[in-house]
Parts: structure tokens; sequence; C-alpha cells
């Protein structure tokens, strides 16, 4: 069975669909993805390893949440549904952070960035998705950028709007 992803103009409007697939083959055909940040009550950010089976960017550490939405899907209904098939957290208020257009070689994403503080233990991952999770200090995070640690998605949104908003 395909997945059908919603192809959008830069503004998030849906104008067709793909498969998800297409949407990664180098179209760079313009689809909407979530990431949700988890933050700790001490201020730590989880992240989550990259399985290795992983067609984008195996084994690198990633956004706490991240997917594409469904053809048809809300935006905040995409998110919910991810932060639970991926690490099994279903009550949380996200905090709208931006959307904006990332592109890699190989896709073309508009992407709805939120922020939440999650306080509930422990959290369970999605080990057919994940290698592993962690929360890491932000300093950590900012002594390990430019090292291929982390996906390049990451570090532009933690460069460019996590790390001012502390």
């Amino acid at each position: 069975m395909f997945e059908l992803c919603p192809l959008v103009d830069k503004f998030g409007n849906t104008i067709g669909s793909a498969t998800r697939n297409d949407c990664h083959n180098g179209n760079k055909l313009l689809h909407p993805v979530v990431h949700l940040h988890i933050f700790n009550e001490k201020g730590e950010l989880l992240l989550q390893k990259r399985a290795s089976h992983k067609y984008v960017q195996p084994k690198r550490w990633d956004t706490s949440v991240g997917g594409h939405v469904k053809y048809g899907e809300k935006i905040e209904d995409a998110l919910t549904r991810e932060a639970y098939e991926e690490l099994n957290i279903k009550n949380f208020i996200p905090y709208f952070i931006k959307s904006y257009i990332f592109e890699s070689n190989i896709e073309q994403e508009k992407i709805y960035s939120y922020k939440t503080t999650y306080m509930s233990s422990p959290v369970y991952f999605n080990t057919k998705e994940i290698e592993s999770i962690r929360f890491w200090n932000l300093e950590e995070i900012i002594q390990n950028i430019g090292k291929n640690l982390f996906t390049p998605n990451f570090e532009y949104e933690f460069c460019f709007h996590l790390f001012t908003m502390r």
C-alpha cells in the first residue's frame, strides 16, 4: 500500500498528492511535515537517533518527533498521531514555533515546527523507526553542530529557531 502525501504550495495550500516515495526520489515535490521538539523540566531537548534502515539520514540524531502529514489530514492531527506512533505520547500541549521550507538533495518539505514541555515518564519509542532516544542539554547540542552527528534539518531548525528561544 502506498502512503499518499499532500503536495502543497509555499503557503501550505494543498494542490495535489503524491506517494511518499515520489516525494523522496529527487523530484522535490513540496509536501508537509510536522516536527515536535520535546523539552523536559530541566530544559533538555529529547532527540531520536534514526534507525539504520532509514532511507533519509540513517543513524543520525534528529528532532524529537517528525513525520509526514497524510493526504487529507490536518497538521495538528498529524502532530498528535506522529507523537503517539513514535514515542507513545498522548497528552501534551504543542506550541507553534514556525513553518518554513527545507530542501535537501532529494526532497523539499514544508515543515510545521512545534515545541512542548513533557514531564510525564517514561517515554517509549518505536523501535522500528528509532534506534534510541535521549535528552541532550543545549550546550551539548551546540558543541556537536557541524560534526555529522545530527541531521542537517535538525541543525538548521535548532540554530535558527530553537536556540534563540531559550
